[in-house]
């Protein structure tokens, strides 16, 4: 079958060039791309609310914390930049009570905590998430169940278990319930499960045992969500309050969190005494954030396999 055409009748043949510039006019011209200076204008002033709702206390702490003695606090106008900025309410807080004690106190729980957190939880996750045995959807759904249980449902029972280990007032009995939470738990089991299973198919028949496996194959593909692991571990041991409250005894060996509660019961009525106190409890937080972020941020798209 032929196509018969008149040659003196020219054809019209799309230019290449144009063609991807009317396609980008077409899609240009509405859509459900196209955001409005309306929406727009609405996420930016979302978006600065958030940031003074989550950002906003920080500063002003910041700011109460350097002000000076002579400097009036609550203005009507309230002001971030202190007039006359100083340091000497850190010195303050430091000649007050102990509370580089109280910080080395607090850092030792914490590193506790996150490395049983690390260690723990990444054995556990890895074995509900990679290994076949009888009872496993028992035992998962065992940590699932127990999401819904509130901490102040079981400290009671924590504390008598502590006490019967001869751990009341210390520091390893502060660290000791949440070396292994159930959450973290959860999260290392969904990130390698996401592994795909080919590769610990071919690491059997290379002649990878369950430690070999566990090492060099499912670690190196869960280093973002260990990061977040350790980050909840280490402020949910380093902000928590109740549980050193009651399991100390001995002034000598609270936490920073506890520690700071004679802060402000003798210096009620000098705010800036209590904002350096807090700041200084606040800055550990910031700095293994700081150090974790790269790899926080890369835990949301855990399951990725470099080749």
């Amino acid at each position: 079958m032929s196509i018969v055409t008149d040659p003196a009748r020219p054809i019209d043949v799309p230019d290449a060039a144009d063609a991807p510039s009317e396609r980008r006019g077409r899609r240009s011209g509405g859509g459900f791309n196209k955001i409005t200076w309306q929406e727009l204008v609405l996420r930016y002033v979302l978006l600065v609310f958030v940031l003074i709702i989550t950002v906003g206390p920080f500063l002003w702490q910041l700011s109460t914390s350097l002000k000076g003695s002579g400097e009036d606090i609550y203005t009507r106008i309230p002001k971030l930049l202190p007039s006359e900025p100083t340091f000497d309410h850190y010195q303050a807080v430091a000649d007050t009570i102990p509370v580089w004690d109280y910080a080395g106190n607090s850092l030792f729980v914490a590193a506790l905590v996150v490395s049983g957190n690390v260690i723990g939880a990444s054995l556990a996750g890895f074995a509900l998430a990679r290994l076949q045995y009888r009872g496993r959807k028992l035992v998962l759904g065992l940590f699932l169940a127990t999401l819904i249980l509130p901490g102040e449902v079981t400290i009671i029972s924590q504390y008598v278990t502590v006490r019967e280990f001869g751990l009341a007032n210390t520091l390893f009995g502060v660290a000791l319930p949440g070396m292994i939470g159930t959450l973290n738990v959860l999260l290392m089991y969904n990130a390698f499960r996401v592994v795909p299973q080919e590769i610990d198919q071919a690491a059997i028949v290379d002649g990878a045992n369950v430690w070999q496996r566990f090492l060099y194959i499912g670690l190196p593909s869960v280093r973002g969500t260990l990061s977040v692991v350790a980050i909840f571990a280490f402020i949910g041991a380093w902000d928590d309050f109740l549980w050193p409250l009651i399991v100390l005894t001995d002034p000598d060996k609270y936490t920073l969190t506890v520690g700071l509660q004679y802060l402000s019961g003798t210096f009620s009525n000098n705010p800036r005494l209590i904002a350096a106190g807090t700041m200084i409890a606040f800055i550990p937080i910031v700095i293994v954030f700081g150090t974790l972020q790269r790899f926080f941020f890369k835990g949301v798209e855990e399951g990725a396999v470099k080749g």
